[in-house]
């Protein structure tokens, strides 16, 4: 795999349908052997998954990674709270952006950069149900829109 080569293992688009993404930033994760074997295999998920701030470091909890089949005694638990490494002035941003009321840090994407594990996290503010019903209606509008075009296209 080239060094700049990005291959994509997990996205959440549930985050996407319940939150409004502001901003985004990359983060390392912290890995033990096994757990980067069974995410080179692309078994990983982070529908259910939130990141917190806790004493100046960032943790992500309900990040589910497989056990890695030929692992055995050196498989970790699924779900263990795995720490997220970024620099302390992304840290210190972000953190300052969740005291508000409504933000939260949700991770976005899970992909291998090169040869490291890299987690897209987005500062993320909470969707109403009028919002969701709009979106879904706007698809919906730009979905029959494609059709149609590809209709008069056709003939």
């Amino acid at each position: 795999m080239a060094k700049g080569s990005v291959k994509l293992i997990a996205n959440n688009k549930k985050a996407y349908h319940d939150y409004f993404i502001e901003d985004t930033c990359e983060a390392g994760i912290a890995l033990h052997g096994t757990e980067v074997k069974s995410l080179r295999m692309g078994k990983c998920s982070i529908k259910e998954a939130f990141i917190r701030v806790e004493k100046g470091e960032v943790f992500v909890y309900g990040m589910h990674i497989s056990p890695y089949e030929k692992g055995n005694l050196f498989n970790r638990d699924p779900l263990r709270v795995k720490k997220l490494l970024m620099h302390r002035y992304e840290i210190n941003k972000m953190s300052g952006k969740i005291t508000e009321k409504g933000y939260t840090l949700v991770p976005l994407r899970v992909y291998l950069k090169g040869s490291l594990v890299k987690v897209e996290v987005g500062l993320a503010r909470g969707k109403k149900l009028y919002d969701k019903r709009a979106d879904i209606a706007k698809k919906d509008m730009r979905r029959e829109a494609e059709k149609e075009f590809k209709v008069k296209n056709l003939y």
